[in-house]
This record gives C-alpha cells, structure tokens and sequence, in this order.
C-alpha cells in the first residue's frame, strides 16, 4: 500500500472553555480561559492521519463563513487535499461547544451545520479519489445516508473500510458488515448493540458480521476483538489535561499504519501513541502529533 487515506466527514470550529468542573442542570458556572481550535471528527481524523506521514484527502462541507475559510485554511496547512471540500452557501460552518473540566474530561455539544448538507452528489464528484484510496475513514457527524453511500463506493474499490460511530446512532447490518473495522468507545458500542455489557455487545455486533471491533477505553487502553482473536492493548501512562481528541488521533494514527501495510496490533499501537500524546495537550487538532514524535514516544528510530 501507499499509504492513501480518504477521510468523508465533519469540519467543526470548536468554542473551548475551561472549567473547573462541569455545571449541574440550570446551573450558570463561571469558567476560565476561553479558545477556538479546528475540529470536527472528519477534520480531526484527516489532519492526525497527515501529521503521521500518510497521504489524505477529505470530503466535507463548510459554510461560506470566516469560520469556513478558517477551517480550509487549517486544512491545507497540514497537506491535506481539500479539493472537494465543498461549501454550503445557504448553512453555516458547523461548531461545537466544549467545556474541559480540571481533570481534562470535557463535554460536547455539537451544531453540525454545513456538515449535514454532505450529500451523494458531492461524493460522486469525487469518484477519483475513492478509487486512489488504501483506507476509507468515516464518522457519524454527516448523515447517515451519505456515510453509508461512501462506504458501498469504498467497498467497490475493494478499498478498507474504518467507522467511528460517534455521535453512536442505531446502525443497520448492511452497513456494519460493509465495515472492515469498526472504531467506538465503551459508551458508543452499548448504543450501537443496543446492549447493557460489552460482552453483550461484541456478540451481537461481531454476530452480524462486523469483521474487526476496536473498543477503545481510555486510560484502560483498547480492546482489539475479531471471531478469531481477542487482544487486550494495555494504555501508555500519561498525565491527562484535555482528551477532546484523543479518539481521533488513536482512529488517524490506526488508519496510517493500515494504510502502511501494518498488522492490526502494530496499527493500533501507533494510534494508541498518538492519543497518549494528544491528551497531554490542549485542543483538538493543535493536539495531534507528528510521526516524529510518534516514534520518539515509541523509542523508533
């Protein structure tokens, strides 16, 4: 492989404000320091994907905003090819709003705008890119219809298949068993499997034909599940101060060592040192590491 990646997904601006701890219902809490930072999964997972060396273009959509413009600009400064991210002249550049409390865990609350305008045809447009793709990476922040669209084109191309259901959604079988690997946290793979144990929940879904489950679990690190094999991948030791990103810097890195020709372990390592990086930092993509610190991380030369 040559390590190709197409990301169809989400750009987000995201309203950052720190807190000490998150407010309880009808409470008003005065925060802290108050940022923007590029964001949306899509837009994450694309620009962790290019800062660890792989080749990436993404479809998305933006509004015809400075907010817009930012966004693009964020984009192409980390190489990323933004030739059909296309612009909703009537929707606005999609936001999020995010409290970060005193011990990095945050809060999210998405407006998705533009975002939710990504339809076949623009994807249709970018036929070329699909069939140039090694990896294909999709989310849950464009509509559903489209996400399943891009994943039947990606499977025509024999191209490999990554889902991160979040925001997790009821999934239906044709989709799932189109997906080579599907990426959720414990809390998004109970939603999915409509299931109250993640035992539960890797019956159901890997019995459906989900092919690869990767459960990422924070600080307890990932569970890597097939009908084959089960491997527990033990979390690096790090000092928390913001994870906002850090699901998408394990899912950028993964999707590079895929991409690269890496086994399924190795892969998941490289994203795992990605987001132990990315949860020492503040911000979503002002997070994400470079290949070189990857691998200075992992004491590779």
């Amino acid at each position: 492989m040559n390590g190709k990646i197409l990301v169809v997904g989400s750009l987000n601006m995201d309203l950052v404000v720190n807190v000490p701890r998150h407010p309880q219902i009808g409470e008003t809490l005065l925060g802290g320091s108050f940022a923007t930072f590029p964001g949306g999964k899509g837009a994450n997972q694309a620009v962790a994907a290019a800062r660890m060396g792989a080749r990436v273009s993404m479809i998305g959509c933006v509004g015809n905003d400075g907010f817009g413009d930012e966004l693009l600009r964020f984009a192409t400064q980390d190489g990323i090819d933004t030739n059909h991210i296309f612009v909703a002249e009537k929707e606005a550049t999609g936001i999020a709003l995010i409290t970060v409390d005193g011990h990095g865990r945050n809060t999210i609350v998405v407006a998705s705008g533009a975002n939710l305008s990504l339809s076949h045809s623009h994807l249709e447009k970018a036929q070329q890119v699909f069939s140039e793709a090694d990896v294909l990476v999709v989310q849950l922040e464009s509509p559903l219809e489209t996400v399943s669209q891009a994943v039947a084109m990606a499977a025509q191309h024999k191209t490999l298949v990554i889902l991160n259901p979040a925001p997790a959604q009821p999934l239906p079988a044709t989709l799932l068993s189109m997906v080579d690997y599907l990426i959720p946290n414990e809390h998004e793979v109970l939603q999915i499997a409509d299931a109250d144990s993640i035992e539960t929940a890797i019956d159901k879904l890997l019995g459906i034909g989900v092919r690869h489950l990767i459960i990422t679990l924070g600080e307890k690190g990932a569970l890597l599940v097939s009908k084959e094999d089960r491997i527990h991948l033990p979390a690096f030791q790090v000092k928390a101060i913001d994870t906002v990103a850090a699901g998408d810097a394990f899912v950028g890195g993964f999707a590079t060592g895929l991409a690269e020709g890496m086994e399924l372990e190795a892969a998941a390592k490289l994203g795992s040192a990605a987001a132990a990086i990315s949860v020492t930092r503040r911000g979503a993509q002002p997070s994400l590491p470079s290949r070189k610190e990857v691998n200075e991380f992992l004491g590779v030369s």
